[in-house]
């Protein structure tokens, strides 16, 4: 389950989405294995146009995207990283293929920049405050996705991300919608809320209803709510 969520929060729309998964940090101690299967599974993707069936790779919209992309993995590799998947680092005219790279230096550009793009950087950790530490010091709070089962571990661990990324995925990978929720960000990942209820609100212009504590005043608003006479003086939106 966590190899497929993170494929699919790494390489869905080819990375090129703000709430794509953009560093994965795995536990030292299962960090060997989790490489070798999730290296596989990323080659195992199929390249192709939108409309084909089964496509998970299609070509990247912008021209300079390959270059770029390979600009970081070259300065990863110089900084200790390897290609850990075969197809790795493929070019094509308007593609390049996903690159597993592992281990990532915190000094290399692809854990430093918001890559958007085709390339997934795999940081270890043995102490669960690593890679807290390194989300607190980022310029980046969109998402984060969290994978495990025992609640005593998942409890703290949700309660300190949710200061540091708008919100956390629990089990599942970091995704758009649907919009009835919030879309937001913290740093440089946003500079504000949106949502259809937040946009309403942000071009409508507030009003309310005053009146003076008085039993007087008090009995006609209580007479208002109870008979439901009113469709503004309603408390049937309080849950």
């Amino acid at each position: 389950m966590a190899i497929n969520e993170c494929i699919s929060g790494a390489t869905s729309f080819n990375g090129q989405r703000c709430t794509a998964l953009k560093i994965l940090y795995v536990h030292e101690d299962i960090v060997t294995e989790f490489n070798k299967r999730f290296a596989e599974k990323v080659d195992g993707l199929k390249f192709g146009n939108p409309w084909e069936n089964d496509a998970k790779l299609t070509p990247l919209p912008e021209p300079g995207k390959p270059a770029y992309i390979q600009e970081l993995i070259d300065d990863a590799i110089e900084k200790g990283a390897k290609v850990i998947n075969k197809k790795g680092g493929q070019t094509s005219e308007n593609y390049i293929f996903p690159a597993v790279l592992y281990p990532v230096s915190k000094d290399s550009r692809v854990f430093e920049e918001e890559q958007f793009g085709p390339v997934i950087p795999v940081v270890s950790f043995k102490n669960i405050q690593e890679p807290l530490d390194d989300m607190a010091a980022s310029n980046y709070g969109q998402q984060v996705s969290v994978f495990g089962s025992e609640v005593k571990t998942l409890a703290p661990l949700i309660d300190t991300l949710v200061n540091l990324v708008c919100r956390v995925n629990l089990n599942s990978a970091a995704q758009r919608g649907p919009d009835v929720y919030p879309f937001t960000g913290r740093k440089d990942s946003a500079v504000a809320t949106l949502s259809v209820h937040d946009a309403l609100r942000s071009f409508s212009i507030r009003t309310f209803l005053a009146a003076k504590d008085t039993d007087y005043n008090n009995v006609i608003l209580k007479e208002l709510l109870d008979k439901k006479a009113s469709n503004f003086i309603s408390t049937d939106y309080i849950l």
